[in-house]
Parts: structure tokens; sequence; C-alpha cells
């Protein structure tokens, strides 16, 4: 396997070609070339092949990509064999909503824990998933060796709560605030700004709809 760094655009289709080749296996589908892989995840075939080639070799010329060993390959990339837990800080109402989903469609991904800090929520057992007080943070987050956790917290405690997660060794914060976090380098930020993401569909409507009324 390539050693490079791989890029972070190329690391958020992974999991987008991960899905459609299980999509594949499923409809007994043994082999595929990157312009039908490029049609199904509208991704340019350019782009799949120059992503496939971080990793080294995974298909041929003239025959395309083993659905079957590229599924194998991209499980262990992505850490799909084996189960991974995560926690949850803030029990509000996206936080019980991603309690309530805790990645159905993805039984190697699991919501272990959530933290609050509201007497009424905590020490209790919610959709499944027991809620800790935040007092009890760092400990859980050790004795459970959870890695990343998802931020849903209100805007004006992310940056106190991202201090805490850094504090207790966390490596990666999915972030639902849209208040930008600082830490150190050595932990990963993903930042899921809702508001930010409708604004721009609604741009790209509007933009679209004036390029058909130019037509």
């Amino acid at each position: 396997m390539a050693t490079r760094k791989i890029p972070r655009a190329t690391a958020r289709r992974l999991p987008v070609y991960y899905r459609y080749l299980n999509v594949l296996k499923n409809a007994n589908k043994d082999r595929i070339s990157s312009t039908e892989l490029s049609d199904a995840v509208q991704v340019d075939s350019a782009t799949i092949r120059r992503d496939f080639s971080y990793f080294g070799e995974l298909g041929k010329r003239g025959y395309g990509y083993d659905v079957a060993k590229l599924l194998k390959f991209f499980k262990g990339i992505l850490n799909q064999d084996k189960l991974t837990s995560v926690a949850l800080v803030g029990v509000g109402s996206l936080g019980s909503a991603l309690m309530n989903y805790n990645f159905h469609q993805n039984t190697n991904l699991r919501i272990s824990a959530a933290f609050d800090n509201r007497p009424e929520l905590v020490n209790k057992v919610k959709s499944g998933i027991p809620v800790y007080p935040m007092s009890e943070l760092k400990k859980q987050l050790r004795d459970q060796q959870i890695d990343a956790v998802i931020l849903a917290v209100p805007s004006d405690a992310s940056q106190l709560v991202a201090n805490q997660l850094v504090d207790a060794g966390i490596h990666g914060i999915l972030n639902f605030t849209p208040v930008r976090l600082q830490v150190p380098s050595s932990v990963q930020v993903q930042n899921i700004d809702l508001t930010n993401e409708l604004q721009t569909l609604i741009y790209f409507i509007e933009n679209n709809r004036q390029d058909d009324d130019e037509d």
C-alpha cells in the first residue's frame, strides 16, 4: 500500500465507494469499471482512478475492479471489519435523534455512551444508550476506549467541551456546532454545519433556476 498522505477530499469519498460496493455485492456483481462506478456514485472516473491510485494497484486495465477484493480492501481501510464505538456529548433534540438512529445502516459503528449535564437526563438509558454526567466524561471515554466523539452541545459550550475531550485523549470530533473548534493538530475535527449546508443548497437551487430562466 502507498504510504503517501491521502487528501481529505479522497478520504471523504471512500465511504461512498464502500457503500456502493456493498450494493454491487448484494446484486451479485463480480466486477465493475471506473466508468460504471462513476455513473453510480456521481464522481468522474478520472477522480476515482486517482483516489484508488493512492492505495496501489487495485484494478486491472481492460478488466476493471474485482468487487469482492475491492470491498474487502476498503472494509479494512475504513475499519469496517470491527465494531467501533463512539460517544455523543449533548443529548438535546439533535443528540436524541442521533441516538435513535445510532447508525442502524452500518452495524460496525455504535454510539455506546452519551453525556450531558442536565440532572433529568443523566444516569438513565436512552434509546439503549447509557447517559452519563459530564463529570464521568474522561473516565468513561478511557474505560470504554472511545477515540471519537459526536459533539452536539450549545454553541457557547462547544469549545469548553472540546477542551475536555482533548484532555481525555480523544483524537476525533464530529462537530455539529457552528463554532470552529481550536484543537491540537493531533485531533481531527469534521464540521457538520446543517444551516450552512442548507443555505448552500438553497443558493444552488436559486442559481440553477436563474440559469434555466436565461435559457
